[in-house]
This record gives structure tokens, C-alpha cells and sequence, in this order.
């Protein structure tokens, strides 16, 4: 079966991705894409797009957006943008998010402790701001914050990681209570270990040479795929997740059962 077939369609819908150019948020654009999906990204304008943008080349509908979502102004101009585009933001995935050093509290680089907070708390904060507003008006819409299994759990030498993914969590709930007397849905998903740009950053600073420690951990035995991540992402977008609002969905092999 296509995927264009399944129930899960996002025919006729825009979906508004931030941190389109990583690797969850470029699965996720070409997973919303082969469902029906109007993408419109927003990355950084130092953030280098070029996967993303040979990947929507025959897409005429695709558009890219330089924003630092962490800017108000630029969070503001990037919603206006996208409503110049469209007639509608249906989607909003606020995925956008950096992990910052590894590094004990007592010698966390403060700089480094905000600039997370900038990015992974302030700009999902300022996304739900400005395109809430948008959906309220057309009283529809799904929106899905990327949090991670960092926003459930501790970890040793990953403060600023750790508090901002907390953090996203709790504003997606409150979110979701603000927004579902408008029918808009506010979720978030929590991915684990996956096989990503990101992790392998984790693994070189920590010394390890690969991410078998990482995977040996995991109950499945394995790393999660971006395209596993994108597939839930897509489903909490789509109709079949229309009683759905609040909920963390957890997608970590397993990790976090214990």
C-alpha cells in the first residue's frame, strides 16, 4: 500500500516545520510530503539546507524560510510569511532544537546553559505564540513540539539538554489545555536513541567510538530511525489522532519502560 493511500492523508493541508533541514525535521517534511502535505521549512539562515532543498526540488509548493527561532521578530515574520504562502497553517511541527556541551553543573558554560534555553525553550515558546493565534482563528489545527526522552528523565553531564526538554513538555501541555476550546490538538513526542547527526555528536564528545553502547541499552536492541520518528509525527498531524491532545508519545524502543 502507497502511503499516499493510507488513512492517515494530510491531502490539502500545510504543515509548518521548524528545523527543517535536520534530520528528524527532513524525514518528517518528505513524510508529510508523500501524504498530501504543503511543506513549508524553517531553518536557520547559517544551517545548511541543501539536503532538504535537493530533496523538494520538483516541489513547487515547497518553501524555505530563514529564521532564528529564537529571534521574536523572525518567529513573527517567519508565521506572516507562511500565511502569505497558504491560506492556512493546519500543521505546526515546533521541532527546531540544539543539544549543547556535555558537561557536570559545576562546570556547565553558562553561555552554553542559555543558548539552549534560546533555542529549545524560547523558540517553542514563541512558535506556539505566533502560529496558536492562526489556528484559533481557523479553530483547527495539530501541532507536535519535539521533546525528547531527556524531558521524562534525568541524565548525568546534560543540564542544559535535560531542562530544556522538561521544559517542552510542560509547555506542551499547557498548550493543549489553552488551545482545545479552538479544536486545536498540542502533543508532543519524545524520541530516544536515534540514528541521527545529533547522537553522534553526543557519542564523539563523550570518547565513544560508535553507538553500540548506546543501542546494547535499548530493550529492541537497536537505534530508532528518523523515518519511525516522522511516521508518528505524521500520524499525531493526521485525523486518526483527533481525540488526541496532551499526550507525550514516547518512541524509545523500550528505554525509559524501567
Amino acid at each position: 500500500m502507497s502511503v499516499t493511500s493510507h488513512a492517515q492523508t494530510l491531502s490539502g493541508k500545510t504543515a509548518l516545520i521548524t528545523g527543517v533541514a535536520g534530520n528528524i525535521g527532513h524525514a518528517t517534511a518528505r513524510e508529510m510530503a508523500a501524504r498530501g502535505a504543503r511543506i513549508i521549512g524553517i531553518d536557520h539562515p547559517e544551517a545548511d539546507a541543501s539536503a532538504i532543498q535537493q530533496s523538494f526540488a520538483a516541489d513547487p509548493s515547497f518553501a524555505l524560510i530563514r529564521a532564528d527561532v529564537s529571534r521574536e521578530a523572525d518567529v513573527k515574520a517567519y508565521v506572516e510569511a507562511a500565511r502569505a504562502l497558504a491560506p492556512s497553517i493546519d500543521i505546526f511541527f515546533n521541532n527546531a532544537g540544539i543539544e549543547g556541551p556535555q558537561a557536570a553543573i559545576t562546570d556547565y558554560p553558562t553561555a552554553a546553559f542559555s543558548r539552549i534555553f534560546e533555542v529549545n525553550v524560547l523558540g517553542v515558546f514563541l512558535g506556539l505564540k505566533y502560529v496558536l493565534p492562526e489556528m484559533q482563528r481557523q479553530k483547527s489545527g495539530a501541532i507536535i513540539n519535539t521533546s525528547s526522552i531527556a524531558g521524562l528523565v534525568g541524565a548525568a553531564n546534560m543540564s542544559g539538554y535535560i531542562m530544556s526538554k522538561h521544559a517542552v513538555l510542560g509547555l506542551s501541555r499547557t498548550a493543549a489545555l489553552e488551545a482545545a476550546p479552538f479544536g486545536v490538538r498540542v502533543n508532543s513526542v519524545h524520541p530516544g536513541f536515534i540514528e541521527s547527526r545529533m547522537l553522534t555528536d553526543i557519542v564523539h564528545r563523550l570518547g565513544a567510538p560508535d553507538t553500540d553502547a548506546f543501542s546494547a541499552t535499548v530493550p529492541l536492541k537497536r537505534l530508532g530511525s528518523v523515518d519511525e520518528i516522522a511516521k508518528a509525527v505524521a500520524f499525531l498531524a493526521s485525523d486518526e489522532s483527533s481525540y488526541m491532545t496532551g499526550h507525550a508519545m514516547v518512541l524509545d524502543g523500550g528505554l525509559t519502560v524501567g
